[in-house]
């Protein structure tokens, strides 16, 4: 095929040579509209970002919401159960929408009902509990509930309402439907009274595999039957990830049930969907629970209840969310208008999956080893088989599965949002990873649940990589997510990444043919250095070597290798050089993701370092702002004062400000947020400091603490840590403290340094370094890794119990004292880790007696107490 792979696999797929190959016409974009401007008119917000989760939830135009904003404030909309004009206003414009959702799927109220619900989740579990169940009897075996194992989580959960009512639930391998052989007539009994569901995706969520919709009529007419008992069946079509970029004929293909999500095709709105019932089948349908709007009559002190003639009023309990349904009808017409309709959607995003599937296939290692692995039950030959969706995991060189935890780390180094784990179907990842039940038990024993980052287990991956296309996805989008697994994996033999290959180069077309393909972009901030130098108006131990004549000290972690402490060298610890550990410099961090503070001495609470990491910077919903959002947090260099019990704050371009270093009881309004999924109660330390923070960042901002009465306990617990007591943090994330060993940073150093393409002496400076771990212990060390072998340490008359190793996340690629992304460092420090990507180990009191001030100091002594099965070393690395 046109476009294989260049020596060593590095070479992307040309678009041209590959739409010049396809054996079918391939269409791009939607005829004379351009791609391209509708991107920037109505996806602006995507600038700079490649957005490739469009099977979780897709993007609304702006044009989508803009109308619907504007319908809110031209029109009143009330009520629907009420009979005022605003409310049959609002009456008559859902029942539009409910035309023109069959319109949509090529049916009309004579055939289909559309019942509102909250998701097509909530339309499952109707059809669960609605559904004319026989349990079994002396003359009967009851009902058959069966589901293809690669459905989603919703459509198995069905089978717990069935378990309920003794009836039988069947899962059915696909394989087994693909192999069942047609027959002629079906098993019945006489008076066809007993009822089997059979539930399918149209599209499998996992691996975007289509399957047949003339199954549905096989098997209502019992040519094709999940399992042989005499019967009538019903089919279940679960259409939520096929009508996302596909059209859908209920006219052809009549299930007796659809449900599915609107935000799926839309974008928005979100926690609404419906469940379409074939109105021969609604009769059968039963109810139990009645809410408002649901009865013709009913007594309140009999049980006497007359429900509505309509399937809709019988199943709508309460009130509908109406709003959001008014707005169905503005992504109607958005999609119409920018598309011209759902055919012309499944052609463009199939194009876009199968030309990246192609290249993605094509991608070798020097030795012919293929970089990815891709789980599908089709090669892409058609929209009729495969959606656009891709599951894949990313191999190495020996073929071993890398983590899809490290893969989505450093995607979003790349600004690409992916999805991964097993996508709420476990059946498919069991299928096509090879997990039994065996394992996916084991798995859990482990620690491993859904949604989790624990992605291998004994080296045998747990879940795997998904990417998307929706209508807005263009060929940029694909080249750069191309582009990005070159860069992640595809290496020369000294290590340096090979070269990328050029946009021209890659045979992108031009925008009257299929638009230019440009390389991936990632997000860098323009902030340069900062090079004011702050006053420290009485800072406490602030280290001596940062002090300059006039009393001013420059911002922390701006040392270089030839700018060390007095106390460093009299430890004999030169940038990781042997000797007795001790700590070589402290750390804290006042304000959450801002920069370090940097210290000789310092006292200790119950928390860890005084006053290390109690506060932190919301966004305008009180979500907590890190420098995976927001790089230039570390740009805010804290200064605390203890003696005037104060906090400087100063950035460059920004007049300091001060901030108490505990809160006014009377006025301190307390509030909640959320650290690592813990309730933190917290409190605004006022509008001066927020309207400083929100100048700073161009956006609304806050500045919060954590209360001095609130504790917050630590979910590790330590092994010697008497019963009963209870360990407190701060707004940290894991534990009270964080080391490090300088041998360990030299090591990754050296690799980096090795890896520069530039020839420069020094790309990654050992101070610069350390500062991207953000750790508050630094410790000198006589082997790299040596402290993820201990087991607790001890420095002076405090002990400290090693609670596990700290994995890391694209935090570290960002400069502290630029606030730009560097990729290679999570990279090479993923590769050298063999995936794992841990740096630093995790530290906690395992008691802590503060009836008198406690200190740590740079220069103190740290005695580590080893693991029993670790291996121990009498001679020092040979660095």
């Amino acid at each position: 095929m046109a476009g294989e792979a260049a020596p060593g696999g590095a070479e992307l797929l040309a678009f041209a040579r590959f739409r010049e190959s396809s054996k079918q016409p391939l269409a791009y974009g939607y005829g004379p509209r351009s791609l391209r401007e509708l991107r920037q008119r109505e996806f602006s917000r995507l600038a700079g970002t490649v957005y490739l989760d469009h099977a979780g939830a897709t993007l609304f135009p702006q044009s989508q919401l803009t109308r619907f904003t504007n319908d809110l404030m031209e029109n009143v909309y009330g009520n629907p159960h009420s009979q005022n004009i605003s409310s049959r206003l609002t009456h008559d414009t859902v029942e539009h929408v409910r035309y023109r959702i069959l319109a949509h799927f090529h049916t009309s109220p004579e055939d289909y009902s559309v019942i509102f619900t909250a998701g097509s989740t909530a339309a499952l579990k109707l059809v669960a509990e609605a559904f004319p169940w026989v349990s079994p009897g002396p003359e009967s075996s009851g009902s058959h509930f069966c589901y293809l194992t690669d459905s989603h989580t919703s459509v198995v959960g069905m089978r717990k309402v069935t378990m309920a009512m003794n009836v039988t639930s069947v899962p059915v391998r696909p394989e087994d439907m693909w192999s069942a052989e047609t027959q002629g007539t079906a098993a019945r009994d006489p008076d066809g009274q007993l009822p089997h569901l059979f539930c399918y995706p149209a599209q499998s969520n996992f691996s975007g595999t289509r399957y047949p919709l003339s199954w549905i009529g096989e098997v209502k007419a019992g040519r094709r039957c999940p399992v042989n008992v005499p019967g009538k069946w019903f089919v279940l079509l679960d259409a939520a990830s096929y009508v996302s970029t596909s059209p859908l004929d209920l006219s052809v293909h009549q299930a007796d049930f659809v449900p599915l999500s609107f935000y799926k095709i839309f974008g928005f709105p979100t926690g609404l969907g419906a469940l379409l019932v074939n109105n021969r089948v609604a009769p059968l349908l039963r109810k139990t629970y009645f809410g408002g709007g649901t009865a013709a009559a009913y007594l309140a002190g009999e049980d006497f209840y007359i429900p509505r003639h309509s399937v809709a009023e019988r199943f709508e309990d309460g009130t509908i969310s109406f709003l959001d349904v008014i707005a169905l009808k503005h992504g109607f017409d958005a999609l119409e208008l920018l598309t011209g309709g759902m055919e012309n959607i499944k052609q463009h995003t199939f194009t876009l999956a199968q030309y990246t599937y192609t290249a993605l296939s094509a991608l070798r290692y020097p030795s012919g080893a293929p970089v990815v692995r891709i789980y599908s039950d089709s090669e892409f030959s058609s929209p009729e088989v495969q959606g656009p969706v891709i599951n894949f995991n990313v191999l190495d060189p020996s073929g071993n599965i890398i983590g899809y935890s490290q893969v989505d780390k450093m995607a979003n180094l790349y600004n690409i949002h992916l999805r991964t784990g097993c996508f709420c179907n476990t059946g498919a990842c069991q299928r096509h990873l090879g997990i039994s039940d065996e394992m996916v038990k084991k798995h859990l024993q482990a620690g491993h649940v859904c949604g989790d980052n624990v992605d291998l287990i004994d080296g045998q991956p747990t879940g795997s990589v998904r990417i998307s296309f929706g209508y807005m996805s263009t060929l940029e989008d694909a080249q750069a997510f191309l582009r990005f697994i070159i860069a992640m994996q595809l290496r020369g033999s000294d290590g340096q990444p090979l070269p990328q290959t050029a946009a021209g180069e890659a045979g992108a077309l031009s925008e009257s043919e299929a638009q230019d393909a440009v390389l991936a972009t990632t997000d860098r901030c323009s902030s340069s250095p900062q090079k004011e130098a702050p006053t420290a108006s009485g800072v406490c131990n602030v280290l001596p070597s940062t002090v300059d004549a006039g009393g001013s000290h420059p911002p922390p972690l701006m040392a270089t290798r030839t700018q060390q402490t007095s106390l460093e060298k009299a430890a004999g610890v030169l940038d990781g050089g042997l000797g007795p550990h001790v700590i070589t410099n402290l750390y804290l961090y006042p304000i959450k993701s801002c920069a370090a503070f940097e210290v000789t001495k310092w006292p200790l609470g119950n928390q860890g370092l005084l006053y290390d990491r109690s506060w932190m910077v919301v966004n305008h919903n009180g979500v907590c702002l890190s420098q995976k959002q927001e790089p230039r947090l570390c740009l805010i260099q804290p200064f605390i004062d203890l003696q005037q019990k104060i906090m400087v704050i100063r950035a460059k371009g920004m007049e300091p400000i001060e901030v108490p270093l505990e809160e006014d009881g009377e006025q301190a309004q307390i509030c909640q947020s959320k650290v690592c999924a813990d309730r933190v109660n917290t409190y605004n330390c006022g509008e001066k400091i927020s309207s400083w923070l929100s100048r700073f960042f161009g956006r609304p901002c806050q500045l919060i603490k954590q209360s001095s009465d609130f504790q917050r306990s630590a979910k590790r617990r330590g092994k010697d840590q008497p019963v009963g007591t209870a360990a407190f943090l701060s707004l940290v994330n894991e534990a009270q403290y964080l080391l490090i060993n300088r041998s360990s940073v030299l090591e990754l150093q050296q690799q980096l340094n090795a890896s520069d393409e530039h020839g420069k002496e020094e790309l990654f400076p050992m101070k610069d370094l350390i500062s991207r771990f953000r750790a508050n212990i630094i410790t000198n060390g006589t082997r790299a890794f040596e402290e993820e072998k201990w087991d607790g340490v001890s420095i002076g008359s405090l002990r400290f119990q090693v609670s596990g190793p700290c994995h890391r996340c694209q935090m570290i690629c960002i400069d502290q004292q630029t606030g730009q992304r560097n990729q290679n460092v999570f990279q090479k420090l993923s590769e050298s880790r063999e995936r794992k990507v841990n740096f630093g180990v995790y530290l906690m009191h395992m008691s802590l007696d503060l009836s008198s001030p406690r200190f740590l100091s740079v220069g103190s002594q740290v005695l580590p107490v080893l693991k029993e099965n670790a291996e121990r070393h009498d001679l020092p690395a040979s660095d």
